[in-house]
């Protein structure tokens, strides 16, 4: 199935939390001096026209890089997130949303490689002609839980790996624990992020037990929910887990999810967590 467009959601309370955690450990990545690797496994298009119909059809974006965009008051773990949303819209009016590629592309550095995949026919042709003058990047119609086999370990043995899929389909919860055991096995250094969505709780809880099931250490939840957990049809929050976060990831979470709570859900509805899945 290949029917979801990202367009209908960019911008939203969830990409706000995720684009928000790509950075702080993309930026964390560049305290060292050596390079790394970054792996997007389900890139989108890359860029996102929020006065699309898509985005009109929805406006979620209100409601989520919508509500940051003027403030004055933001805290610095969004420094490096909204300086990427700023310089594509440096005309001061909010047009673009940069997707999880080109957040990459801005923050990371000339010694630092790219790698993108995305198998949507009509998405990937978008994303191959924002990539195709950066020496940086390799742009592939891929199947993204393909390339956490072939693609891993990067030469330099430090590296991102985002794991970004539409969760068309029931199986996807499986897919991904099942690709992240894959990728550990190869490259069991490297930090893991996956973004989830909260549609029908229990399927949240069976991935995470999947996921301590595999042995692996260090998984780290955070969470930001805008509505109660409900039956009805809808994503009330996400989440990313992420295996091997920096060690100042936690605490950045744990100053950034209050603020973040409050400016996207002023109502008060809704939770925020930051957990140990499984510790150290």
């Amino acid at each position: 199935m290949l029917s979801y467009h990202h367009s209908f959601h960019a911008g939203n309370h969830a990409d706000v939390l995720k684009h928000s955690v790509q950075s702080l450990i993309i930026e964390s990545l560049k305290e060292k001096e050596k390079p790394f690797f970054y792996l997007d496994t389900h890139s989108g298009e890359g860029r996102y026209q929020l006065r699309s119909e898509h985005s009109e059809r929805t406006g979620e974006y209100q409601k989520g890089i919508g509500l940051l965009w003027q403030r004055n008051d933001l805290p610095e773990e969004l420094a490096s997130y909204m300086s990427v949303v700023y310089n594509f819209n440096r005309s001061g009016t909010l047009r673009y949303y940069p997707g999880s590629p080109l957040i990459a592309r801005q923050l990371l550095r000339p010694q630092d490689k790219i790698y993108l995949s995305e198998l949507h026919p009509s998405d990937f042709p978008l994303l191959r002609s924002e990539f195709q003058k950066d020496k940086r990047a390799k742009v592939q119609r891929a199947n993204g839980y393909q390339q956490l086999k072939s693609q891993l370990p990067p030469p330099s043995r430090r590296g991102l790996i985002l794991i970004d899929p539409p969760y068309e389909i029931k199986t996807d919860y499986q897919e991904v624990v099942k690709g992240i055991q894959e990728g550990y096995k190869r490259f069991a250094t490297g930090s893991y992020a996956l973004w989830y969505p909260v549609v029908i709780r229990q399927q949240i809880k069976r991935m995470l037990k999947e996921l301590e099931a595999t042995g692996i250490r260090r998984i780290l939840q955070i969470e930001l929910a805008v509505k109660p957990d409900s039956d009805q049809r809808g994503m009330t929050a996400s989440g990313m887990i992420v295996i091997n976060p920096p060690w100042k990831l936690g605490q950045q979470m744990h100053t950034l999810l209050p603020w973040l709570h409050n400016a996207l859900v002023p109502s008060g509805i809704g939770h925020y967590l930051v957990n140990w899945v499984v510790p150290e």
